[in-house]
């Protein structure tokens, strides 16, 4: 009984050492006077992984995606289950463009010109708060360096 109790708490401490490792950083960052609570996907995995599979997000909530250089970079939405908008920006955090996302499409939303980075909201969230290329996200300096 007890080698079997060690075995179970081994292998839960070893699930949730793996959990820990896909856990992504958050990082709080503004819109004008709107907070926004974004996990980053600085490396590769994280950047792939994105918000795949997911049921729901909080509307304060998003992802930021951290290039390793500036880019005309495009994002899609293959096996993406929320509606989303994505900001494209610029190495100081000026969005670019904004773009509409539909669940599950394999479309390209591309940046109009070279981005540094790209921010994943629930869809209309932007144009719900009158945020539009031009606007400036804040404590985009804060991020991670890619890896």
């Amino acid at each position: 009984m007890k080698k079997s109790t060690i075995a179970a708490l081994a292998a839960l401490a070893l699930s949730g050492g793996a959990q820990a490792q896909g856990v992504m950083p958050m990082l709080e960052l503004s819109a004008g006077f709107h907070r926004i609570e974004a996990e980053v996907a600085a490396n590769d995995q994280h950047r792939q992984l994105g918000l795949m599979n997911r049921k729901a997000m909080p509307q304060q909530h998003g992802m930021l995606f951290v290039f390793n250089h500036e880019n005309t970079h495009c994002m899609w939405m293959r096996n993406t289950l929320l509606p989303l908008s994505v900001a494209f920006m610029d190495a100081e955090g000026a969005i670019i463009n904004i773009e509409d996302m539909q669940p599950q499409t394999e479309d390209n939303h591309c940046a109009r010109r070279p981005a540094r980075y790209a921010l994943e909201m629930n869809i209309g969230w932007f144009a719900q708060r009158g945020i539009r290329p031009g606007t400036k996200i804040r404590g985009i300096d804060r991020a991670p360096r890619p890896q």
